[in-house]
């Protein structure tokens, strides 16, 4: 099998993402040599290759589905906002710059060609790509500057399928919309329709789908039904809801629950990090958002943050701060990531303004150590160790540690300290340090002893093997529920000749 396929969506979160790692885990199953692509992402969700720069996180995702190591050709470019109305640009990797949503829109043309041959690069090194839009292709107020979805689709001409989420209600009318208010030209790229997350009897469903092929003479290639076992790895923040507990933990090995607490900055940066803790039997994980809920936390996490002096100003205009303080003062364990752990520290220094003015803020001044912003962002892979156990981890950050004489929480292979380890107050710009087994297992057993919880950490855990088996169910749910011979005839042979314009509006 050869070819390439692009998979848009009725709307943000629609599915795209998990549709599309369904899709590399099938064909990966398959033996098929595949690779995943999205031209233009917006998300603070993000990963370091091995290759040097950062891409999204669902492009990783997919990327293991396919059985490859994230790549920066798998997501050329990445927007990564700052505020709601400028985002830093990331391009083939490195940060180029920000933009607002108006200036953004001047470069366009020069990044479909970067886009665009990005795409062909991977096309001659795979045998299948599978492409993932952005948002949504009936957004026709950006379509004529669009580089993710019907733009890359006419460029490449390649055939599109279009997901809907019919848990959000008028699946039906969301279909027919966005291909109905398209241009001509690009309707002849769009080849059928996905129904997302459906619940019930799918009979019920039938004579809706026979009327969507009757109204645009395009074919439903499948209905995924609602999977709550799939949690792992949300895009963007709208996947971080506060209150609700992260994943579908297993019972607890000894008698009590641990309860973790994740503070859901307004600017959130890498949440996934907490994944890895909601993987393990026994722990709760909630995202936070008033200082009630840190009352009964065993373990609270500061996330990371792309507006870190802002996301602290919000701390303490909620009261967070201070109930953040009273945890660390009762002895329980605080944990702060990346930006969480910069707003831990003493002072954050942004000489060159690289987040908003220059200045110096006061940090919360529960670990001793300053932070100053350089205006080159940090990006690595190291190795080392942390709390006893080997690690392996990733950074993504402007912050540089002022390091004083506090006990490192990660001793990198060279030697090199990183992070705080106070005890009962630690901080580290690692992501990824937590889906390390042991470490992870190390700080849950540090966080039941100061809880005084009878909690014993799952010896059998593994966090790769939990993401695997999500990869896995995905690849199932598209091979039983998809009509996969018509998949592949449209990756092979592209968008079939002749398919009918569909009318937004009558005429007169």
């Amino acid at each position: 099998m050869s070819g390439a396929l692009l998979v848009a969506g009725t709307t943000s979160d629609a599915g795209k993402s998990v549709l599309v790692a369904g899709i590399c885990r099938w064909l990966h199953r398959k033996g098929v040599d595949v690779a995943p692509f999205k031209a233009q992402n917006m998300s603070n969700n993000s990963v370091v290759c091995a290759d040097g720069g950062e891409i999204g996180r669902a492009q990783a995702l997919q990327a293991a589905a396919c059985g490859l190591a994230p790549s920066v050709r798998f997501n050329p470019v990445l927007l990564k906002p700052g505020s709601d109305r400028s985002s830093q640009v990331v391009v083939r990797g490195v940060v180029d710059g920000t933009v607002s949503a108006a200036s953004y829109r001047e470069r366009k043309a020069a990044l479909l060609e970067v886009v665009t041959q990005t795409l062909t690069e991977l096309r001659a090194a795979h045998d299948v790509v599978v492409c993932e839009g952005a948002g949504s292709p009936a957004e026709i107020n950006l379509r004529a500057t669009d580089i993710a979805n019907m733009g890359l689709a006419r460029a490449a001409d390649l055939p599109v399928i279009v997901v809907g989420d019919i848990d959000r209600g008028g699946v039906l009318a969301h279909l027919f919309g966005t291909l109905a208010v398209l241009e001509p030209a690009d309707q002849a790229l769009v080849a059928g329709w996905v129904v997302n997350k459906f619940r019930g009897d799918p009979a019920l469903l039938a004579p809706g789908l026979d009327q969507l092929r009757a109204l645009t003479g395009r074919p439903t290639l499948g209905v995924l039904p609602w999977s709550p076992e799939l949690w792992l790895d949300a895009e963007d923040s709208l996947g971080h809801v506060a209150d609700g507990v992260v994943g579908r933990p297993a019972p607890p090995r000894g008698r009590d629950w641990l309860r973790v607490a994740v503070v859901r900055l307004p600017r959130v940066s890498n949440g996934t990090d907490v994944d890895a803790l909601s993987s393990e039997p026994g722990v709760a994980v909630r995202w936070v958002t008033e200082p009630s809920r840190l009352a009964d936390a065993d373990l609270v996490v500061l996330p990371g943050s792309k507006t870190t002096v802002a996301d602290l100003a919000w701390l303490r205009s909620t009261g967070l701060a201070d109930a953040v303080a009273a945890h660390a003062a009762a002895g329980h364990p605080v944990l702060g990531v990346c930006g969480g752990y910069q707003m831990l520290g003493r002072r954050i220094h942004d000489p060159h303004g690289v987040e908003a003015a220059p200045g110096t803020v006061a940090g919360l001044g529960l670990l001793d150590v300053e932070v100053t912003f350089d205006v080159a962002k940090h990006l690595g892979t190291p190795t080392g160790t942390a709390l006893g156990e080997p690690v392996a981890f990733y950074e993504i950050h402007h912050g540089r540690e002022l390091r004083s004489d506090a006990t490192p929480l990660v001793t990198l292979a060279d030697g090199t300290p990183e992070g705080v380890d106070a005890g009962h107050v630690l901080g580290t710009h690692a992501h990824g340090l937590l889906e390390n087994d042991a470490l992870r297992r190390r700080l849950l057993a540090r966080a039941a002893a100061a809880a005084g919880r009878d909690f014993t950490a799952a010896p059998d855990t593994s966090y790769a093997a939990v993401r695997a088996a999500q990869l896995d169910l995905l690849g199932d749910l598209v091979e039983q529920h998809l009509d996969t011979d018509a998949l592949a005839r449209l990756i092979e042979r592209g968008a079939p000749r002749g398919l009918p314009t569909v009318q937004a509006f009558a005429t007169s």
